[in-house]
């Protein structure tokens, strides 16, 4: 779906756990994220530090959103 999103003219940013499947469905902007079972945090921190987590994961999924780019990359 990213991709059609970005053919509309729509950036988009894929966040996900396992990166080469990314690149085979041909997502352009990639965002690595926690694992499989919790993408986006991992319960085995502390609330603060998970919420931390969650939001340098976001930060950067908005930069990828920001960034010009002209082949598929990854925002570690």
């Amino acid at each position: 779906m990213a991709k059609e999103f970005e053919r509309a003219g729509l950036p988009t940013a894929h966040v996900c756990s396992i990166v080469p499947i990314s690149r085979t469905v041909g997502a352009n902007r990639i965002v690595p994220s926690v694992a499989i079972p919790h993408p986006l945090g991992d319960p085995a921190l502390p609330p603060d530090d998970e919420r931390a987590l969650r939001r340098r994961l976001v930060e950067r999924a908005l930069g990828a959103l920001a960034a010009a780019i002209e082949e598929q990359t990854v925002f570690d």
